[in-house]
């Protein structure tokens, strides 16, 4: 069922909140940690805590037993809130005042793709830097009061939530469709004309494809913007979407959980096909020797690791930070992407970039999906391998990279597969691919 919700709706709702959680005890810096699906009760939940200082810890509702005692342990939360009944306790608190711009930003942890979670804290903002946090948001994506706002993805997710967040301190209205169905949101966009959206292109790659296989795709004339992140977006599937949504409404940025680095318009990808963009405005880009990605951020925008010094002191380097991505810059500054340095593939003395063989390998006919990724091998060091998802063979995947890679970095091995391993925002689990594929050493044969 699809909920709306209305920018002044939700302000009654946060005062609610921000008056129970008061009403508790909770004071600015202690930690409400939210296990809870999509809804009017959860952005309110979120933004209410945040116009008091009291920082929300966004946690998916269905994380495993062991998972979610760790995390909660991890976090020290003031207050759990994890079933409607929690819910409509803080929807129902005395109406208390709120501060103009949330005091902070949610509390979330990495997707865990390259090793354990870990919590990015911000701590407690003051007035002047929470204004001009949210500010910056507003300015660079336009948000406005009559704005539509489809969320595709879960907002225990940093910039689905950060969107719809966004889009309500500026009156506009939020679109919860629920659980990610390519034929019901074809319908959902269809009847309530959404504005802006944030996606993955591997939602993007189902949309079309849902579309294809019925009715068709259907108006999307009201778009303005459709913000797209997450994962590498192939060639093909980027050109689709710069065709059919409306033009001038496609961006693509390039940010973490940790922070927001670039932003690309379509018309600066189609002069730079493979670009991320830019730095977005009050940041700059670096690319130190190692190839590794450095941002400048203003002071609002700092973070750290979640009771982890260590790990805040490697990402920081004065007011630079890095999450390990490793890439280029061009001479007009706009960067290119080359994976993450714990992706590295080192075979045959060669350092091979998954990334750079997946955006080649996507282009092949009948390729849906690819993962290039590394096996210990006695003989490379590590074997270079690639599952993918389609109706192309290992043959044909062969002779493609034969064509268009260099030797090393040319697949030994080809795995076709019905799926991929992946987290809950839809990035491939690249570390978990051999375990999934059953692989240990040395597979000596395609697949």
């Amino acid at each position: 069922m699809v909920a709306i919700v209305t920018g002044s709706d939700s302000e009654e709702l946060q005062r609610r909140v921000a008056g129970a959680l008061a009403s508790a005890g909770l004071e600015p810096g202690d930690r409400v940690a939210l296990l809870l699906t999509p809804s009017a009760g959860l952005l309110a939940a979120v933004l209410g805590a945040l116009r008091r200082g009291i920082i929300p810890v966004i946690l998916d509702p269905v994380l495993p037993a062991a998972e979610r005692a760790d995390l909660l342990a991890d976090c020290q939360p003031a207050l759990v809130v994890s079933d409607d009944a929690a819910l409509g306790e803080l929807l129902t608190g005395p109406a208390a005042e709120l501060a103009p711009a949330p005091l902070g930003r949610p509390m979330h942890y990495t997707s865990g793709t390259t090793g354990r979670r870990k919590g990015v804290w911000s701590g407690v903002l003051g007035p002047d830097a929470a204004q001009a946090l949210l500010d910056e948001e507003v300015a660079l994506w336009g948000f406005h009061a009559g704005d539509r706002h489809l969320v595709f993805s879960p907002l225990y997710h940093s910039a689905p939530l950060r969107f719809a967040m966004c889009t309500l301190l500026r009156g506009g209205t939020v679109i919860l469709p629920g659980r990610f169905d390519p034929a019901a949101m074809l319908d959902v966009i269809a009847r309530h004309r959404p504005t802006t959206a944030f996606c993955v292109p591997t939602q993007l790659r189902r949309l079309f494809a849902a579309a294809d296989a019925g009715p068709g795709l259907p108006d999307l004339s009201s778009f303005r913007l459709l913000a797209h992140a997450g994962e590498p977006c192939p060639y093909a599937l980027k050109r689709r979407v710069l065709d059919t949504f409306p033009p001038g409404s496609v961006y693509e940025f390039y940010g973490s959980t940790e922070g927001q680095f670039t932003t690309c318009s379509a018309a600066e990808w189609a002069a730079r096909p493979g670009t991320v963009g830019h730095a977005r405005p009050g940041r700059a880009l670096r690319v130190d020797g190692d190839g590794v990605i450095w941002c400048r951020v203003p002071a609002y925008a700092r973070f750290s690791y979640w009771g982890d010094p260590a790990k805040t002191a490697a990402a920081w380097r004065g007011d630079e930070f890095t999450v390990g991505d490793v890439g280029r810059l061009d001479a007009d500054g706009y960067l290119y992407l080359d994976g993450r340095r714990d992706d590295l593939v080192i075979t045959g003395g060669v350092n091979v970039y998954p990334r750079e063989v997946e955006l080649v390998l996507a282009e092949c006919p009948g390729v849906e999906e690819v993962a290039a990724f590394g096996v210990d091998d006695e003989r490379w060091g590590t074997r270079l391998c690639a599952a993918v998802v389609g109706s192309a063979t290992a043959d044909e995947l062969d002779r493609y990279a034969r064509q268009r890679l260099a030797p090393a970095r040319r697949p030994k091995d080809y795995y076709v597969v019905t799926d991929l391993p992946r987290t809950s925002t839809g990035k491939v689990r690249r570390l978990d691919l051999p375990g999934f594929l059953g692989l240990t050493q040395w597979p000596s044969s395609a697949h």
